[in-house]
Parts: structure tokens; sequence; C-alpha cells
């Protein structure tokens, strides 16, 4: 038998990338950032506590989601904490969650000496089952956090029908700033909403955060409880400065994000044991952080999640393992599950993520990781038989 060319062998068994560049960085070159920052610099801004860029940044994020308030903090994880304080959870109270989620969440629950209550996802798309919610409250029940992941959307409407308005619902938007779900921007349904800015986000600060709320008592709680002379998690205004222009462009990016991905599922129609969470609805205006997938190791010669997502990445694209299901990273005495996990046990150890940047690439770049789940597929048996070392992935990682 012939050897088979470079350029058809995986990187990872010695052949030629698809994209030997690599993955897209992020953030990306950004002439209005740039802009922002070197005049918020000029102006001395880098200096300052408080000034003209946060109260831009602030107005920006009220008017986009139609709220009274948007607190500026350091980071999304603060920002969930200072939600649930805002809402008056404390200890001793109960904080519903999906099983399957950030694990910053569920610590965000423990850190206020509460007890995260564990609910089972969808098993079509992996996020919160809604309609697990009423059995897992009690009298103890003070908050229902919900995130919107890997291109997918909660039924917040649906849950609100559930729990009536007597359980506040935070809704963790991080993942899809700008995106809209039943009409409305995500964040602006929950009595609060939460944001993220860091490094890797699709509005990108390196670090920070947003509370939105209609809700003058949260934002007064939060307040007493950061206001110490100073304030104990803030965004600086050079983050300020950096975040405006990227928050006007956002629309115009989404946009190109959604068309990538109708792209990708399309030109994925050949492939197997791949299987994308959330199929793009032309009628949604969805958001994507990450792209979600199930990855099935049967259809692959028995090729560990790991390894492919590993050969993935040695292609140039950035293809990840997804969150830990919480229930499988954290001892039964740290949290109650309201019955029986089985969809967070098969998404914690099946699901693959691909990362946002190469969405915003051109149409050869969207064929490209088709080229390489082709040829991943193809040596799926050579590579099982294989041993490779394994990094933990970003969100894993104790930094």
């Amino acid at each position: 038998m012939s050897a088979q060319p470079d350029d058809e062998r995986p990187a990872l068994l010695g052949g030629t990338p698809v994209r030997p560049e690599g993955a897209p960085v992020w953030p990306p070159r950004n002439a209005a950032v740039v802009d922002a920052v070197r005049q918020a610099a000029d102006e001395g801004a880098w200096g300052r506590y408080v000034g003209r860029y946060g109260d831009e940044l602030r107005a920006l994020l009220r008017e986009r989601h139609g709220v009274g308030h948007a607190w500026l903090c350091s980071s999304g994880t603060a920002a969930v904490e200072l939600a649930l304080r805002g809402l008056g959870v404390v200890a001793g109270d109960e904080v519903i969650l999906a099983a399957y989620d950030f694990k910053a969440n569920f610590t965000d629950v423990l850190a206020i000496g509460a007890l995260p209550v564990l609910v089972d996802v969808r098993a079509d798309d992996w996020q919160l089952d809604v309609d697990k919610v009423r059995d897992a409250m009690t009298s103890k029940t003070k908050a229902i956090l919900i995130s919107h992941l890997h291109g997918g959307s909660v039924d917040l409407a649906r849950l609100r029908e559930i729990v009536g308005d007597g359980v506040p619902i935070v809704e963790d938007a991080c993942q899809c700033p700008g995106s809209v779900i039943d009409g409305r921007p995500a964040g602006s349904a929950g009595d609060v909403g939460v944001l993220s800015f860091g490094g890797s986000k699709l509005t990108a600060a390196g670090r920070g955060g947003a509370v939105l709320t209609d809700r003058g008592d949260v934002i007064e709680r939060i307040k007493r409880h950061v206001m110490r002379g100073n304030d104990l998690s803030p965004l600086s205004e050079l983050q300020a400065a950096a975040l405006v222009p990227q928050w006007r462009s956002l629309d115009e990016q989404n946009e190109q994000r959604r068309r990538s991905t109708r792209s990708l599922h399309g030109l994925m129609a050949e492939i197997t044991g791949l299987r994308m969470l959330i199929p793009p609805d032309h009628s949604r205006a969805a958001g994507y952080y990450k792209v979600g997938f199930e990855y099935d190791p049967t259809v692959m010669a028995g090729l560990s999640r790991e390894t492919f997502c590993l050969a993935m990445r040695s292609e140039g694209i950035a293809f990840w393992p997804g969150f830990r299901s919480l229930h499988r990273i954290h001892a039964a005495r740290r949290f109650r599950a309201a019955g029986p996990l089985p969809v967070a046990d098969r998404a914690d150890g099946r699901i693959v993520l691909l990362h946002h940047p190469v969405l915003l690439g051109t149409d050869a770049d969207i064929e490209q990781i088709v080229v390489a789940l082709r040829k991943i597929q193809h040596a799926a048996s050579d590579l099982s038989r294989r041993s490779f070392e394994i990094p933990p992935a970003p969100w894993d990682r104790d930094e």
C-alpha cells in the first residue's frame, strides 16, 4: 500500500495542517478600539477611578437592553455573584441551575453560602430543562440561575410561566451578548442579567462584566456589598473605552457568525459522529461564542473526544472538550440534585466546542473546518491506536 500524502494525513500523525497559520487570534486587530484606548490614554483616563468612558458604556448597555441600571464590575464571575447578592440571596438559601453549566456559576452560589440545586438539561440542545424546575423548588429557593450556552437559549418564557413572579431569575448572557431571544435582547428578560467582557468573549476587555436590571433594590444591595471606601470589583476607564466600539459593531459581527454557522451546518451534512446541538434557525438571532456539538466516539472508531479535539487543533481548528457537568466535579455534599441527571451525564462526556474567532472569517475558512473534519474522520482508526499528551481546556485550568 502506498503512503498517504502529507496533505491527507492528520497533522497529529505528521501530515500538513489544513491551517498552518493556526486558529485566528482573539481579539483581532481593531482600529476603532485602538483609537478609543489611545484617546482615553491621552486624556489621562488610565489614572481615573471614574469618568466619561464608564458612563458611556453604562448608557449604551442600558439603551441596548432596555433596562434602568447597568452596574459595571471586574468579571462575569463577579457579576453573577453580585446579581445573586443583589437579589438578597444569603447563606442557607437555595439557587437552582443546570447541572451542565460553567463551574463559576456553581462556585458563586457557594461563595454566598447558598446551596446549588442541580436540574437536568434537555435532550436535544443541552440547555436547562425548565419543565423540571418546579420539582426542584422548595421554600428555600431564592433564585434561578440560567445560562444560554453554545448558541442555544433557555426557554425563559416557559420558565416564567412555571415559576411565576415569586422566584427571581438571573439570566447569564455571557456567551451571547447582542443576541435576541423571544424578541428581547439576551440579558434583559430575567429579573437580573449578566454579561462578561473576558478576554475570549465577543466583546473583550481582558476582564470585566456587567449586571443589568430594572430593579433599584438590586442595585442598592450591590452598592452596599462593593462600596467599601472604593469599589471592590471595578471596571477601569480604559476597559470601558475599549468596549464601547466593540458593542457598536457587535450586531454586524453577530450576523456574520450566524451566516458562518449556517454555512458550516450545511457543509457538515456528510460528517458523521458530530451533531450540531443547535441547528441554525434563520428566524432566530442567536449568539455564537462557542458552537456546541455532540461527539459520538463510536462512529469515530472509538477515538476519544479529547484526542479528536487535539487532532482538530493540530489542523489549526480551535475545537475543545466542553465544560464538565457540575455534579461530576463537585462532592455530593456541596449541592442537591433535583432528580436523576442522565442528560447532563451525556453532556459531560460528549460535548465539544468550536471557538468563535473563525466564524468571522471567509467562506474558505469555514470550508477548512470541514476539510479537517474529513481528515480526522478518515484517520480515526489510526489516531485511536496512538497515545497523545492532552492539555487541559482553557476553562479547566486553575489560573
